[in-house]
């Protein structure tokens, strides 16, 4: 079987291959020529560009599903964007005599040359990789309503793999009684068909618990796990797969383990308000005639205020005022503070603007004031905060960075309507806060555009 590293060799490769050959047989097409001779060098940079926005989007990972449409429109979407910055880069940054600026035509064309050309050989390998494997198990070690829980937790993750639960010192397993329970085999079973080759595990999941395996057991999983049988906590688990920190791992000593240096470095937030700045000067220069357009709509709509104020919670927990366009009517009291689906008081100018993303573009404003940024945990109304701390667990964590107008959780989980839903979003934000990084911002933006042009989350 390839492994994961053969395989992003492969890709890699093949991506190289790949773009030689679309540059310069563009370049033919065109009649550029660059020059007569076969173009190798002017391209690492093109290349470079290439493969850190199909990293961003996961497409060199093994567990990526290349066949869903999710992925090729973000497959398509990271190759235009790298497009977009091999374009900057040849005629704005770089100096005359580069080899590429003798036409525009070959770079734009190029990249949509890749676009299907490196989308079909990635599904070509997917479903190679997908049948040469088989049915892949996870097992899942831990007690009865652990196995409970996750199981329940798959399914609103959406994770569609086939799941082998067990139970730890029982070697007699009687079934649940409750309806749709998982199955449970005994551990002792499960370690034997593994070692016997009778069943497939991708991956062996353990329950954090005070309690101790049997040395006997202990043993056997030690030497799975040097035999190269991937072994994870569910904490790791779910930061590896799912890319979220599980809410029951939340105390108050989380907040200082490893993993928060980049959140709270100087030079990191310096650097990234320097980005706000100039990406936020320019989205608010692009993006004015759309809220004066919006603002102009909605006034002729109701004749009231075109703009929304609300006071919102920032970082460090300082209070501050966000401003939107206004989408809804105004509310009365005692209706629901969240916004649900077919809301009643979203007007028909208001519904547009929800679906476009334009009502978001004022808040461009408070990210050169400095009370947001551009990525980041969304800003939550300061009485729903109140409200959150109390039922929440740790919740003021979030408060460690500042608000963004997009973020993990905005593009992981849909719009949070109740407290169950903020509990979610909340071990998305908590992921981003832990793994803050240059590299998770560019890959959100990206799935930020593919939200936005899908009409997906309201």
């Amino acid at each position: 079987m390839t492994s994961p590293r053969k395989t992003v060799v492969a890709l890699l490769a093949l991506d190289l291959i790949s773009l030689l050959v679309a540059f310069n047989v563009m370049s033919i097409l065109r009649g550029v020529g660059m020059d007569g001779h076969f173009v190798l060098l002017p391209l690492s940079a093109p290349f470079g560009l290439l493969v850190f926005a199909i990293y961003l989007i996961d497409g060199y990972g093994t567990r990526t599903n290349m066949m869903s449409l999710d992925y090729t429109s973000l497959h398509a979407i990271a190759l235009m964007s790298a497009m977009i910055a091999t374009l900057l880069l040849t005629y704005v940054i770089l100096p005359a005599g580069y080899e590429l600026q003798s036409s525009r035509g070959v770079i734009a064309l190029s990249y949509l040359a890749l676009i299907p050309l490196t989308l079909g050989y990635r599904r070509f390998i997917y479903r190679r990789l997908s049948n040469a494997r088989g049915e892949r198990n996870l097992v899942f070690l831990g007690d009865r309503q652990s196995c409970a829980a996750f199981r329940d937790e798959c399914a609103k993750v959406g994770a569609t793999q086939r799941i082998i639960f067990s139970i730890v010192n029982e070697t007699s397993i009687a079934p649940f009684t409750a309806p749709g329970a998982p199955e449970i085999v005994p551990f002792s079973t499960v370690l034997d068909d593994i070692q016997r080759g009778r069943v497939e595990v991708e991956a062996l999941i353990l329950r954090e618990s005070s309690r101790e395996l049997e040395p006997g057991l202990a043993q056997r999983l030690v030497k799975l796990y040097f035999d190269g049988l991937p072994t994870y906590t569910l904490e790791l688990f779910q930061q590896v797969y799912w890319r979220k920190i599980p809410i029951y791992r939340l105390n108050q000593t989380w907040l200082f383990q490893e993993g928060f240096q980049m959140a709270r470095e100087p030079v990191f937030e310096r650097v990234k308000r320097v980005a706000d700045v100039f990406l936020g000067s320019i989205g608010l220069l692009l993006g004015a005639p759309l809220i004066l357009l919006g603002g102009l709509a909605i006034w002729l709509g109701d004749r009231g205020s075109p703009f929304f104020a609300q006071t919102r919670i920032g970082k460090n927990h300082v209070p501050f005022r966000i401003y939107k366009l206004r989408t809804m009517r105004p509310s009365a009291a005692g209706e629901n503070r969240y916004t649900q689906a077919g809301d009643t008081r979203i007007t028909t100018v208001g519904k547009f603007l929800r679906n476009t993303r334009i009502d978001e573009l004022p808040q461009v404003w408070n990210v050169l004031r400095g009370d947001m940024s551009l990525i980041g945990p969304r800003a939550e109304w300061d009485q729903l905060v109140e409200d959150y701390e109390r039922k929440i667990p740790c919740y003021y964590f979030r408060h460690l960075v500042k608000p963004g107008i997009t973020g993990w959780a905005q593009v992981n989980y849909p719009y949070g309507a109740n407290l169950d839903d903020t509990i979610r979003k909340l071990e998305y934000d908590l992921y981003y806060i832990r793994h803050f990084s240059f590299t998770l911002d560019a890959s959100i933006v990206l799935k930020t555009i593919h939200i936005m042009l899908f009409g997906k989350g309201r």
